[in-house]
């Protein structure tokens, strides 16, 4: 997210003529003439000193007075401030309750770099975030917004707001959000939910750059799978079935206590029965049932299909 645009500069070329513009005849006989007027004063341009309306252009700024400008028509030093507020947004209430020493040691420590208050207010909506992210995910992105309104130079911020904009289904956001914090801290462990982000805007096919990049390499394994996973679903959002599931055939599959294990497991289970292959995929939903202890998944209700 990640890219403000400046107010563009005024003309330099009216900088040293009078408010007033003068036709092109008139321009052209102000040169000076090579006869006997040579050392006639120019009375059309304006003299040094003299009243102000002489010594340049006027005109009316925001609070109603007049403005001198020595220049021309130049940005007055009251309006570049003004150009410079930032624009309020909406900043959803916390709990009183909430205090921000909810958050891991690891991730306050990267908040003192802010301001003892600011840092208070930044902790308390990354706390409500890990509230709301399953509950209210709408809630727990707008909390996002806000922390990375008071504190955008921080990865772990844009990072958290990144998350929360995914969860909510605000995928061009969520990019925004997670690239920044890519480029500030260089971390690639969000990688796959930006490819999934991509896979949600209708861009398979930058999902698998991202999938085929060279950053893939430093993932861990968790991330690793996800990315395989992502990159499956991106093969099925193209019609390509039968590469969905060689993307995800892999030694991985045989992993049992890992906790990425389950979601490879049914991943693979579901592309299989995408491409028409149903016996295999209820014997690959009935491994992964095998091993869900928590039910996070349906699959004891696919593999009976």
């Amino acid at each position: 997210m990640d890219e403000r645009e400046r107010p563009a500069n005024p003309a330099r070329g009216n900088s040293s003529r009078p408010s007033g513009r003068a036709s092109s005849s008139s321009r052209s006989s102000s040169r000076p003439a090579s006869g006997p007027n040579k050392d006639r004063r120019r009375e059309d341009l304006p003299a040094r000193g003299g009243s102000s309306e002489r010594r340049g252009a006027t005109r009316n700024v925001s609070t109603g007075r007049e403005a001198i400008d020595p220049r021309g028509f130049r940005v007055t030093p009251m309006e570049r401030d003004q150009s410079r507020i930032r624009p309020r947004i909406f900043e959803p209430d916390i709990p009183e309750d909430v205090t921000g020493e909810e958050l891991e040691k690891s991730v306050r420590a990267e908040l003192l770099s802010l301001s003892a208050e600011n840092a208070k207010v930044v902790a308390r909506h990354l706390v409500c975030i890990n509230i709301h992210m399953d509950s209210d995910p709408e809630l727990a992105h707008k909390h996002g917004i806000a922390a990375a309104h008071h504190a955008g130079r921080l990865a772990v911020v844009r990072e958290s707001a990144g998350y929360a904009a995914y969860r909510a289904g605000h995928y061009e956001i969520a990019l925004r959000e997670l690239r920044a914090a890519h480029r500030i801290s260089g971390d690639v462990s969000m990688w796959p939910v930006m490819a999934d982000c991509e896979r949600g805007l209708g861009r398979p096919l930058k999902a698998l750059d991202l999938a085929g990049s060279a950053e893939v390499k430093r993932l861990a394994k968790p991330e690793e799978i996800e990315m395989r996973i992502v990159a499956s679903g991106a093969r099925r959002d193209l019609g390509e079935l039968d590469a969905a599931v060689i993307t995800l055939t892999c030694k991985e599959l045989r992993t049992e206590t890992e906790e990425w294990a389950v979601r490879l497991r049914y991943a693979y289970a579901d592309a299989l029965a995408t491409a028409g292959r149903a016996d295999e995929a209820r014997e690959w939903f009935a491994k992964c049932d095998e091993i869900d202890h928590e039910e996070s998944t349906d699959a004891d209700v696919r593999a009976r299909r």
